[in-house]
């Protein structure tokens, strides 16, 4: 059972994310709906992996996914964003993202991608 969280600023996302992996080997840890509350919870943690939104308030996913990097550079992080948002993708893989997923996503692509990232 690999540990995740999720980082989202909308709860009907976090939800989203949640019900697409309840039946696969993934256990929910943790849930941040910003960037300064997911650095908190994944010191606290520790998950195998973490599903980070890439535009949130206070912390953006990418400054979350840099300050995160900095504490387990280990981390394997799954960048999720919005459509049109190719110059974030971009610069979150230069800071460590392992793999990203577009929105609006499936539950096929979302596990496809944690599994090859997790190993």
């Amino acid at each position: 059972m690999k540990k995740l969280m999720i980082v989202d600023d909308a709860a009907f996302m976090r939800v989203s994310i949640k019900r697409m992996l309840g039946d696969h080997d993934y256990e929910i840890v943790a849930e941040a709906e910003d960037g300064e509350q997911a650095v908190e919870l994944y010191k606290k943690y520790k998950p195998d992996v973490i599903t980070m939104d890439i535009t949130m308030p206070k912390m953006t996913g990418i400054e979350a996914l840099k300050a995160i990097k900095a504490i387990d550079k280990n981390v394997k992080v799954v960048m999720i964003s919005a459509m049109g948002q190719e110059f974030l993708i971009r610069e979150s893989v230069m800071n460590g993202a392992e793999s990203f997923v577009v929105k609006p996503f499936n539950k096929e692509k979302l596990v496809e991608v944690l599994n090859k990232v997790t190993g």
